[in-house]
């Protein structure tokens, strides 16, 4: 068994690749095949596995939970009560309650059994940078 504490240093509200991060973790582990679990420690942002080729798939996304999930100052949000942290925090719970915050990703010969076009992806549902922490564990 092996872990790494991977730091996601974010710019705001987005998605963060860090695929080549996790198989370059898989190719320092001893396990030969196996399931990888990745791990986000927070409560503000999620984890997807999602298209890592066009990058109007990222911004669609993005844009998609934002109308579905719009910033307490939004006239619809009025009935949240949780905003001691600004408008874009108790929509970003929201939305890490709706999205994985873990993910179990089968690997064979030291390699990710990943699509061809699919990437591993911190979501940040927050507008300030953040230093997250995803636990990737075999």
């Amino acid at each position: 068994m092996a872990m790494l504490r991977l730091a996601v240093s974010t710019r705001g509200q987005g998605l963060y690749e860090f695929t080549e991060a996790a198989r370059s973790f898989l190719n320092e582990c001893e396990a030969q095949e196996g399931v990888m679990t990745v791990f986000v420690r927070h409560t503000s942002c999620s984890l997807l596995i999602q298209e890592n080729a066009d990058p109007s798939v990222q911004a669609d996304l993005k844009a998609f939970f934002r109308r579905l999930v719009p910033p307490t100052t939004d006239p619809s949000m009025q009935w949240i009560t949780h905003r001691d942290e600004g408008p874009d925090d108790m929509p970003a719970h929201i939305k890490a309650a709706l999205l994985p915050v873990s993910l179990s990703i089968p690997f064979a010969d030291r390699r990710l059994l990943l699509g061809t076009w699919q990437g591993i992806y911190l979501f940040e549902h927050r507008d300030s940078p953040h230093r997250r922490e995803v636990v990737l564990h075999v």
